[in-house]
């Protein structure tokens, strides 16, 4: 069957029209036929078939055409050199009148033919839809003529719909597209983990800084916070607060003489204090006797003195340790040296001769021995009060607790090593546990020392005395009353120090109140018995009697701090004459 078909059959006007291929839309496209035209063959678009007139290589050369004999017709090409009919949309074989070429396909939407044939631009997508025969037109479709090509027709480029080849930049595009963004992204997660760990950084500190805080104010370390308000840190009241005490004498066996002071164990605010005690506080003996705590160690002994320290302070001490000086040179020793800050030069005890080394020097972060420690606890210079030599001291105590174990099993082990007879109310046990506990708060800073102040006549003021009775024992101060007996301060200036002993038990037996006032630090041979107030007058003139002392050195003068009347025994007192 043939595609080509005439004019005038199908109302396009004269001259045959041939089947070119199909529009977008299925429907046939046809172009007119030139009256004189070789007979219709098969196009080869590689040149392997003869009866072309195009060469698709543009050699020249026209290879001759394959006449077919009457009544034949030249092979179908489906376009891949293969035999076989074509349907340019898969509708079938393309049987059928009027819907093939005879001649084949051309797959640039025309048949090839004998003859010179005109090139067509190659289609990539589609054929748009061209205008088909008008209803019972009288004229072919339009076409146009190039320039310089006369009878031959022309395609323009707006019939075509191309399709854009791809760039071979775009993918480099999309490429660096991809990059930059990744790019960004990283820079964006680094950022936000950076914000996070500052996030996280401040948070740290600030619970850090409220940790800081809160035990600041547990322990009644913030400024502005008063323990004397009635409450400390932890909001327990300072009365209702829980504190374990023990009083420790420090015996000095080589010279006399003691040093007191309380350790003090507040469980509630978990801080330790050591408590330094006057020698001239005033107590209460049992008979209702004013006394101080000198005489009050030397003569009622550890639990006389503990109960009138309770009387006093409104304390409630639990144990007494005596510490003779070489139990605590022992003591240092053991724990292995100490280090403290001393405030000045102390020459050895055992050597007389002058201008010779001290045996501990002045200066800060001292390393102290057990003999060196018990030269600076006990030493005290000439015109120097007692509290400084109390003040050395506790340097001493606060030094040795820094050094033992906070373990109460070893604690009690240093204990037991000292080989000390304790009170017995105060076992091994139970001074290596009370010692570890505050062993562990002077470690951690959580310790201190503290001076009771006394008035010049050994009592305790409500205004001066608040700050350690009231905050740290959490105690009333109850001193004797004033007056209850008149105080006499006695310095041993005869060189006997047995006299000292002798005029103390003749004042307390006359009613007097003794404190001890040390040995000159030389002989005197006449006796002095001096007052600082008139209203005392009288009352010097009787001591003077007691000790059987001569009226004319009765006289008007300095007294000691915390006595009515100072004495200095001289060569003319004879013990036992009055």
């Amino acid at each position: 069957m043939n595609d080509r078909y005439d004019a005038g059959d199908a109302g396009y006007g004269a001259g045959p029209y041939e089947l070119v291929g199909y529009d977008e839309y299925g429907q046939p496209v046809y172009r007119q036929v030139p009256a004189q035209q070789a007979p219709q063959q098969t196009y080869d678009p590689y040149g392997r078939q003869q009866g072309y007139g195009y060469d698709p290589y543009a050699t020249g050369q026209q290879p001759p055409v394959q006449p077919y004999g009457p009544g034949q017709q030249p092979p179908a090409y489906d376009g891949y050199g293969s035999q076989a009919p074509y349907d340019a949309y898969g509708t079938g074989t393309g049987t059928g009148t009027g819907t093939r070429n005879a001649g084949g396909h051309d797959p640039y939407g025309q048949a090839a033919t004998g003859g010179q044939q005109p090139r067509v631009a190659e289609q990539t997508a589609h054929i748009p839809q061209q205008p088909g025969p008008a209803a019972g037109g009288t004229h072919a479709p339009e076409r146009s003529e190039r320039p310089g090509d006369e009878g031959e027709p022309d395609y323009h480029t707006e019939q075509f719909a191309f399709v854009e080849e791809p760039d071979g930049d775009s993918e480099d595009v999309i490429d660096w597209l991809k990059f930059t963004e990744n790019r960004t992204e990283r820079r964006e997660e680094a950022r936000r983990r950076a914000r996070s760990r500052i996030i996280a950084l401040l948070v740290v500190l600030a619970v850090v800084a409220a940790g800081g805080v809160g035990y600041l104010w547990y322990a009644g370390k913030l400024p502005g916070l008063s323990s004397s308000g009635g409450t400390t840190g932890a909001g327990t009241p300072v009365a209702a607060q829980k504190r374990d005490v023990i009083v420790v004498h420090l015996h000095n066996t080589g010279k006399g003489g003691t040093s007191t002071a309380l350790l003090v164990d507040n469980t509630t605010t978990k801080r330790g204090t050591t408590v330094l005690l006057p020698n001239s506080l005033a107590l209460t003996d049992d008979d209702g006797s004013t006394t101080t705590l000198a005489k009050s160690v030397d003569d009622d002994g550890s639990s006389g003195t503990r109960d009138q320290l309770d009387t006093v302070l409104g304390t409630s001490i639990q144990g007494t340790w005596r510490l003779d000086t070489p139990y605590l040179q022992n003591l240092v020793d053991l724990v292995g040296n100490i280090e403290i800050d001393t405030d000045t030069d102390v020459p050895d005890p055992d050597t007389k001769k002058k201008g010779t080394e001290p045996l501990v020097h002045k200066g800060s972060a001292q390393t102290l021995s057990g003999k060196m420690a018990v030269a600076y606890a006990t030493y005290r210079a000439a015109g120097e009060s007692q509290n400084a030599q109390l003040q050395r001291f506790g340097q001493v105590m606060q030094g040795v607790l820094r050094k033992m174990s906070s373990d109460p099993s070893s604690a009690t082990t240093t204990v037991q090593t000292l080989a000390q007879i304790l009170d017995p109310s105060l076992t091994d046990k139970d001074l290596g546990t009370f010692l570890a506990k505050l062993a562990d708060l002077a470690k951690g800073g959580a310790y201190r020392s503290a001076l009771l102040p006394v008035q010049s006549d050994g009592t305790l003021s409500a205004g001066t005395s608040d700050s350690v009775v009231k905050d740290i024992l959490g105690g009333t101060a109850k001193s004797p009353d004033a007056g209850a007996a008149v105080r006499v301060s006695v310095q041993n200036a005869t060189g006997v120090k047995d006299d000292t002993e002798k005029a103390r038990v003749v004042l307390l037996n006359g009613g007097f109140t003794f404190l001890e006032g040390g040995s000159a630090s030389g002989a005197q041979a006449v006796s002095k018995v001096t007052y600082a107030d008139v209203s005392h007058k009288a009352d010097a003139a009787e001591v003077a009697k007691t000790l059987g002392l001569p009226a004319g050195s009765v006289t008007k003068g300095t007294v000691s701090s915390g006595a009515d009347v100072s004495v200095v025994l001289g060569g003319d007192y004879r013990p036992g004459s009055s």
